[in-house]
C-alpha cells in the first residue's frame, strides 16, 4: 500500500506560544512524508482559540502545498461570526470545513449560541457559500456521550448528512468492530458518505483515559489493564500502543475503511511509525 493509495489526514489544535508555534511547524513538516489530503485544525472548548485557528490554518494554506481545514462549533458562536470566518477562510483559499457542535468548557452555564446542533451549522454554511466548501462533521461508533439512545444518535449523525454533510470522521476507538456496525447501520439507513476512523496513538496511559473519560471513547478492558502495567516504562507503552494501533489499523483498512485521520497531539513520533508499519510512508 502506498500513501497514494491510502487518504491520510492529520489534525492539529491551534498553539498558544511561540514554542508551540515553532513544535507545531516541525511536527507539520515532518508529517508532510505522508501526503495528507489535508491538516486540520481544531477549536478550544466554547469557540475559544478562534484567532489561533485562523492563524494557524491560513499559515497552513498558504506556506504548504496542502490543504487546511479549520473547525467551526456551535457553540458560542452566533450566526454574523460564523459568517465572516466564511467568507474570511474562503478568501484565504480554504475549501474545507469541519463543522462541530463543540464542546462546552468546564462550568459553562452561557448560551450555546445561535446554532444548538451541528446539522444546524452545516445548513447555515451551505445556505450562505453553497457547494464551495467540502463539509465534515463527526461521527460516534460508540455513541455520543450525550446520546439518549443507539436510534437517536444515528437519526441525528442522518440529519447532518441530510443538511449538506459530504464526508464524517469518527471519534477515535480502539474496537474495530464498533466501526464496521456503524457503517452497517448506516448503510441501511441508506446514509452513504465516506466515515473515516479517527486514530488517536497511545503516548500517555493518564492522558488518554482523562480524554476517553470526557468524550465517551471507551478503552476496552484488556487495553486498559495492559496499559497500567506500563505506567513507569514510557517506551514501552508507546512501543506497545504502535502495535495496539497499527493492527487496528490494518483491520479497518481491510474492511473497507476510506482513510485514515490522525489525532496528532501536535506530534509525529507516533504517527510516523505506526503509518511505517502500515507501509505508507512516500520514499524518494
Amino acid at each position: 500500500m502506498t500513501s497514494q493509495a491510502l487518504a491520510i489526514s492529520c489534525e492539529f489544535f491551534p498553539p498558544r506560544t511561540e514554542k508551540g508555534v515553532l513544535n507545531l511547524r516541525k511536527t507539520r513538516e515532518q508529517l508532510q512524508v505522508l501526503q495528507p489530503t489535508y491538516f486540520s485544525v481544531t477549536f478550544g472548548a466554547g469557540g475559544s482559540t478562534q484567532e489561533k485557528t485562523f492563524d494557524t490554518v491560513v499559515e497552513i494554506q498558504e506556506q504548504t502545498d496542502f490543504e487546511a481545514a479549520p473547525h467551526l462549533s456551535c457553540i458560542g458562536s452566533g450566526r454574523e461570526n460564523i459568517l465572516k470566518l466564511l467568507q474570511a477562510y474562503q478568501a484565504h483559499g480554504i475549501q474545507r470545513i469541519v463543522a462541530l457542535r463543540g464542546d462546552k468548557p468546564s462550568g459553562w452555564a452561557g448560551k450555546i449560541g445561535d446554532f444548538s446542533y451541528a446539522n444546524e451549522l452545516v445548513e447555515f454554511i451551505r445556505a450562505k457559500t453553497g457547494t464551495h466548501f467540502h463539509i465534515e462533521v463527526a461521527a460516534y461508533p460508540e455513541f455520543h456521550p450525550e446520546a439518549q439512545s443507539a436510534k437517536k444518535d444515528l437519526d441525528y449523525f442522518k440529519s447532518k448528512v441530510e443538511a449538506g454533510a459530504d464526508s464524517a470522521i469518527t471519534q477515535y476507538f480502539y474496537n474495530a468492530d464498533a466501526y464496521f456496525r456503524l457503517l452497517d447501520s448506516c448503510a441501511k439507513r441508506g446514509i452513504d458518505i465516506p466515515i473515516v476512523p479517527g486514530i488517536m496513538p497511545i503516548a500517555n496511559f493518564e492522558q488518554l483515559a482523562r480524554f476517553s473519560d470526557i468524550c465517551g471513547a471507551e478503552i476496552p478492558r484488556w487495553l486498559r489493564t495492559r496499559l497500567k502495567d506500563f505506567e513507569d516504562d514510557k517506551t514501552a507503552l508507546q512501543d506497545f500502543g504502535v502495535d495496539v494501533v497499527a493492527k487496528l489499523c490494518e483491520r479497518l483498512l481491510a474492511g473497507g475503511a476510506p482513510g485514515l485521520h490522525f489525532y496528532t497531539l501536535n506530534q509525529s513520533a507516533l504517527i510516523l511509525n505506526i503509518t511505517n508499519r502500515l507501509g505508507v510512508l512516500k520514499r524518494d
